[in-house]
């Protein structure tokens, strides 16, 4: 099982310790014996440990900056929320086709922020904008959350704050299985709890320093016995040989180990995998043994967001994957509900 993040080395930004989470880390930092850096912003780190770009990028994995949300505007998180919620940036995770790779660009390393309180001021102004309709907030568009709150329990504040709201959700993703410290929360109701699950080949060759399907799904028991919602997000969905059987694999074991009671309310997301040519780059950088096949002759392009084309899956592979996801879940998961294929 894979071990719980543990930094090598944290930076404090000085306004961190204005704030009583701040003084609470740099106070636990210390007892564990971590070195410990001050820097005016994490803009102006520099000189991280190594002696080439590949040595750097994995000790900047291994870093963790505890510094002050100064953008209290939030993003947009379509399909999956009306806004992404910013406690933490950066993900001790090494998944090979991770969006991040480029959105953090020289910067991978892990940030998480001490001015709790202002970020929930800033949800409760986006809640009362929107009231009565309900405010979906997505607290994992720029980190995985639960691989770092075993340290700062900013998720586990942020569960029991949504949990006290009337017109406040929360949802975020994991692929690490350190639940337990989240199980005794007072969520209401009010938080959907998911896991990013993936066939094994996938897990084996894309997702190093996660944990392993099998851990995810034991975490995901846990977590439908402390009565949360419960989601899976599929993706990426990765076309390799044998794909159809992995992924039908993947779900019947979903299935089997599932307590009754968490299949009465589950969602599923499913997305396929993508990339841009930046993208393409840095990963080849960053990872240059993998296997992610990266041939863009073998694509459509599709405009993004941003401006920059991605690279998807021909219509007839996506209408093979809708086919096989479409047809298994439903079986498998009655009462369950796919919200979305990208």
């Amino acid at each position: 099982m894979v071990k719980p993040f543990m930094p090598q080395l944290v930076y404090f930004e000085p306004k961190a310790l204005e704030y009583p989470l701040g003084k609470t880390l740099y106070d636990k930092f210390s007892e564990m014996d971590l070195e410990i850096r001050e820097t005016t912003s994490h803009n102006q780190i520099r000189n991280l440990p190594g002696d080439n770009d590949f040595q750097k990028y994995r000790n900047a994995k291994s870093t963790l900056v505890v510094g002050v949300r100064r953008t209290l505007k939030f993003d947009t998180s379509k399909p999956s929320a009306e806004y992404a919620i910013p406690f933490a940036t950066g993900c001790m995770g090494h998944c090979h086709y991770c969006y991040l790779q480029t959105t953090m660009g020289s910067k991978p390393y892990i940030r998480t922020y001490v001015n709790t309180d202002e970020i929930f001021e800033s949800a409760e102004q986006y809640m009362q904008e929107r009231m009565p309709e309900i405010t979906r907030f997505e607290a994992s568009c720029t980190s995985d959350i639960v691989g770092i709150d075993h340290l700062t329990h900013t998720l586990k504040r942020a569960i029991e704050y949504f949990g006290q709201t009337n017109y406040g959700l929360l949802r975020f993703v994991t692929k690490f299985a350190h639940v337990d410290h989240l199980l005794d929360a007072n969520h209401q109701g009010r938080t959907r709890f998911r896991f990013s699950i993936n066939a094994e080949y996938v897990i084996k060759y894309f997702e190093p320093g996660t944990s392993r399907l099998v851990d995810r799904i034991e975490a995901a028991k846990k977590v439908a016995a402390a009565d949360y919602p419960l989601g899976f997000i599929i993706a990426p969905i990765y076309l390799h040989e044998g794909w159809k059987e992995g992924y039908l694999s993947m779900l019947e074991q979903l299935a089997e180990h599932l307590p009754k009671k968490a299949k009465n309310d589950l969602t599923f997301e499913l997305i396929q995998h993508r990339f841009t040519a930046p993208a393409k780059r840095v990963i080849q950088k960053n990872y240059p043994m993998t296997k992610l096949e990266l041939d863009e002759s073998k694509r459509k392009t599709k405009w993004g967001r941003y401006g920059i084309f991605k690279y998807v899956y021909t219509d007839q592979e996506q209408e093979e994957m809708k086919q096989l996801f479409l047809t298994h879940i439903p079986k498998l998961f009655p009462k369950a509900t796919v919200e979305y294929f990208t």
